[in-house]
């Protein structure tokens, strides 16, 4: 049985690094990193003139209709390249928000925006550390007007349309869609690890929202599309991963020290597979992800919790390790290994603590294995 992708994704997937290594090298990272902007715009239209962005979204919708595998081939090399661009906070969860529950209009409105490049989206949930709750939430909605305050929000600066999970009139979590160009919205840019992938903080002041999906369900939409989010940003990671232990193996093949490659010695050998084990342990379990994402199978709960683990602890685990093996001048502002370690870090918290999803995991399992216990 093959479990790798199609001949046909596999040539996306050369395309879209060949593509990324044209548009963005280190040198378009560290512009971003260093400079004014909070994202290369010309990267941003250009996956989208490529059609990357719209890979899962319908024909009818703007979209390529060409399924969420291919949108996990994209992501991973994404990842691989750190690009500065805001693909999972638009397309991962904005533009999955819309398909999950998004009106008929609504999707009319903005998926042909999001898959274009036109519109940048994200998710405004976070207002405080800790599980979001209705009674920990203070942002209200009431008469398709909405007030209250997010933090962090992923991409929130150069954003047009937010997904908010506000306290509605009955007292449960509700989500609306605000269109952050208009009045009532202030924003502000916070200070990030990763300045490529920017935070920022929203103020709503009577902004006017409208309404997605059922009254009340909002916790239960943004868990259903924090799992399709979960695969997507594992592969993300994965590229990364992968990248980063193969910056450490140049690095040890080309450093001699005491007259030989220092990629001889014991320890760093060690390193290095240390640091494909956890890659390879990823990459297989984002297979299994990309798998129940695409066929739609109910075991993508558990599914995207073990990608989403693994991902995390394989990506963060390469990024130092590249350091280490990269010595001295791994820790130094020329060398490349601290995009990544930034990358990585980030990446852990966009959709929640490495424990939360733990736990998330271990309650499924146990869910899962007392659905299969006999009566």
């Amino acid at each position: 049985m093959d479990f790798d992708f199609s001949p046909e994704q596999q040539q996306l997937k050369d395309q879209a690094r060949r593509f990324l290594a044209d548009h963005c090298d280190r040198s378009a990272v560290r512009a971003v990193l260093d400079g004014p902007q909070s994202y290369d715009a010309k990267l941003w239209q250009g996956l989208a003139d490529q059609g990357y962005l719209g890979a899962a979204i319908p024909e009818t919708y703007g979209g390529l209709g060409a399924g969420y595998l291919e949108l996990c081939v994209i992501a991973e090399e994404l990842g691989r390249a750190v690009a500065p661009v805001p693909f999972s906070s638009s397309m991962a969860l904005a533009a999955e928000c819309l398909l999950h529950s998004g009106t008929e209009a609504q999707k009319q409105r903005w998926l042909p925006a999001l898959a274009a490049g036109r519109t940048i989206g994200t998710l405004a949930l976070a207002e405080r550390p800790g599980r979001v709750t209705a009674a920990s939430m203070a942002t209200t909605a009431e008469r398709g007007r909405l007030s209250g305050r997010k933090l962090p929000v992923a991409d929130g600066d150069i954003a047009q349309l937010a997904v908010v999970a506000a306290r509605d009139t009955g007292g449960a979590i509700s989500l609306y869609l605000v269109d952050l160009t208009g009045t009532g919205v202030q924003r502000e840019t916070l200070p990030s690890i990763d300045p490529t992938r920017s935070q920022a903080r929203i103020d709503f002041s009577q902004a006017e929202a409208e309404p997605l999906g059922a009254p009340g369900e909002g916790l239960a939409i943004v868990d259903a599309v924090f799992d399709r989010a979960a695969v997507l940003m594992a592969f993300e990671q994965v590229g990364g991963a992968d990248q980063a232990l193969q910056a450490a193996c140049d690095y040890a093949q080309e450093r001699f020290a005491f007259g030989r490659p220092i990629g001889s010695l014991q320890a760093i050998k060690h390193m290095l597979a240390d640091m494909y084990v956890s890659a390879t342990l990823a990459r297989s379990n984002a297979y299994y992800g990309a798998w129940a994402l695409s066929t739609g199978s109910a075991e993508l709960p558990e599914a995207a919790a073990t990608a989403r683990v693994s991902a995390t602890q394989a990506y963060q685990h390469c990024a130092r390790n590249n350091i280490q093996v990269h010595g001295g001048m791994g820790f130094t502002w020329e060398f490349d290994c601290h995009l990544h370690y930034r990358r990585a870090n980030l990446l852990a918290l966009a959709l929640g603590s490495l424990s939360t999803w733990e736990d998330r995991l271990i309650d499924r399992l146990v869910r899962a294995q007392d659905a299969r216990r006999p009566a």
